[in-house]
């Protein structure tokens, strides 16, 4: 009979120990970031909640004001999590970090997973019509294959 040696850690094993959810203020992440606290409480994970500031687009070069404006959506939804986890303290204690990244958001969440190592990955489902063609973030990170991805609708 052999005896089996663990080789090392193998990301999604032994269960989460990071959880990303992506936020970018709809109301399908802000639904997916319930659902990844949820997760994340009974998993005694840390949930990441990281959202995608969108880099400038060469007609915000030219002056409009885009960058501002992201960096306001940024605060707007630290300013929603702090009070929302405020609301439930005592109910969920869950341990939480909000982290923004720059890119796209499919390049911005897979660099957001691999610097904080998340074993698995909560995104809403797209609510844009066109994503039906060209393919979702959420569609993507399934395809990439590095993590477990959950689409929440």
């Amino acid at each position: 009979m052999t005896e089996h040696v663990n080789t090392g850690f193998e990301r999604g094993t032994d269960g989460p120990k990071v959880i990303l959810a992506g936020v970018d203020g709809s109301e399908s992440s802000l639904r997916a970031a319930a659902y990844a606290a949820g997760l994340a409480r009974r998993q005694n994970a840390l949930l990441a909640l990281v959202y995608v500031q969108p880099v400038m687009a060469a007609g915000a070069a030219l002056g409009a004001p885009v960058g501002g404006a992201t960096e306001e959506i940024a605060e707007g939804l630290v300013a929603e999590i702090r009070e929302w986890a405020e609301r439930l303290k005592g109910v969920y204690d869950v341990r939480w970090q909000f982290h923004t990244f720059r890119g796209d958001p499919y390049a911005g969440l897979v660099s957001a997973a691999q610097e904080l190592t998340a074993d698995a990955v909560v995104v809403g489902a797209s609510e844009q019509a066109g994503h039906r063609i060209v393919g979702s973030v959420a569609v993507r990170l399934v395809k990439a294959g590095r993590w477990p991805v959950t689409v929440v609708p």
